[in-house]
């Protein structure tokens, strides 16, 4: 009798404990969310398959986060409040910005789908306004294959990139912005970031710099011998401080060029050698630099350090494009 007393009063100082920690988190989670979100994602957050995030995945999930909670702000609503109409113009705003195909909308609406459950269980929430999102949002069960320029087109992109005499301002950027794009395989976020002292040209090793980003940690990358006279001739023509923008917007040069102006660079330049796709984009050219480094004999990790990824996944889908034509 006195055992069974005993194990009742353990298990209501057992809830009572699980309450109190609840209501503290629940504060957490209104005075500091960033902190709250950390520490949830470093303790207890899991995916689908209940295992533990990485570190990588961790600073990605973070910095996603991060980006919804200023859209909440800007909306003049708390993780508390929201709802299912701040969601849909969270996710069209993201639609809106990233290029077709790509999951990104649906990274989103897992990461918010997981963020509201446990908001419910601390008790901040009293439903998940993003279930109804989460419930028609599906991983596609066949990647697109990754497009890229094949060794013809790449050979006439890097001819293209070449200066001419009679090059104005404009192509004279825009031929170096596809020379650093094609010839080191930088995303279109670490372009737009680009600062002069990270481009090395003379001397006997031109490399690029990348600096850490998000996920993606600080890298060198070297650069091929095509794309360095495009990047000399637009420093001679637009010669900067070593920290200002290696490309900054037209008019002014504090803030960098957009995405929109750097995704019409890369389509003209395209378009210049005959190259058709469903995706036109600055991704088209990281491929193919990709692909060049696994046909010189380059390994999957050795590829994939070069672009800055952890994991091999991408270079091994493009390492696929390979095989399928030797077979």
């Amino acid at each position: 009798m006195a055992n069974r007393r005993f194990a009742r009063c353990r298990g209501d100082a057992t809830s009572v404990y699980k309450v109190l920690n609840a209501m503290n988190e629940s504060h957490l989670w209104t005075a500091e969310p960033h902190t709250a979100y950390l520490h949830w994602q470093t303790t207890e957050a899991a995916g689908a398959d209940r295992r533990r995030f990485s570190q990588r995945s961790i600073v990605q999930h973070k910095a996603m986060f991060d980006r919804f909670l200023r859209h909440l702000l800007t909306r003049g609503v708390t993780l508390a409040t929201f709802g299912p109409e701040h969601l849909e113009s969270f996710f069209d705003d993201v639609e809106n910005r990233c290029a077709p195909g790509t999951t990104t909308r649906l990274r989103y609406v897992k990461l918010i789908d997981r963020l509201c459950r446990h908001l419910v269980d601390v008790g901040l929430r009293h439903s998940n306004p993003a279930a109804t999102f989460a419930l028609s949002a599906a991983w596609p069960e066949d990647e697109p294959e990754p497009l890229f320029l094949d060794s013809d087109a790449d050979t006439a992109l890097q001819g293209y990139v070449q200066p001419d005499a009679g090059d104005d301002a404009r192509l004279c950027r825009n031929r170096a912005v596809v020379a650093l794009l094609l010839g080191a395989g930088l995303t279109a976020a670490e372009l737009r970031g680009a600062r002069w002292r990270d481009v090395v040209i003379e001397g006997i090793r031109p490399q690029v710099s990348v600096p850490k980003r998000g996920a993606r940690l600080e890298r060198t990358v070297p650069l091929p011998a095509f794309s360095t006279p495009a990047l000399a001739a637009w420093q001679r023509l637009h010669p900067s401080a070593d920290d200002a923008l290696l490309f900054p917007a037209p008019r002014t040069d504090d803030k960098p060029i957009n995405d929109v102006l750097l995704g019409a660079i890369v389509r003209d330049a395209l378009d210049a050698i005959g190259f058709a796709a469903p995706d036109m984009s600055p991704r088209v050219l990281r491929n193919t630099f990709a692909r060049r480094q696994l046909l010189c004999g380059r390994t999957n990790e050795q590829t994939s350090a070069m672009l800055g990824l952890a994991s091999h996944r991408t270079v091994i889908r493009i390492r696929d494009t390979i095989s399928a034509q030797t077979t």
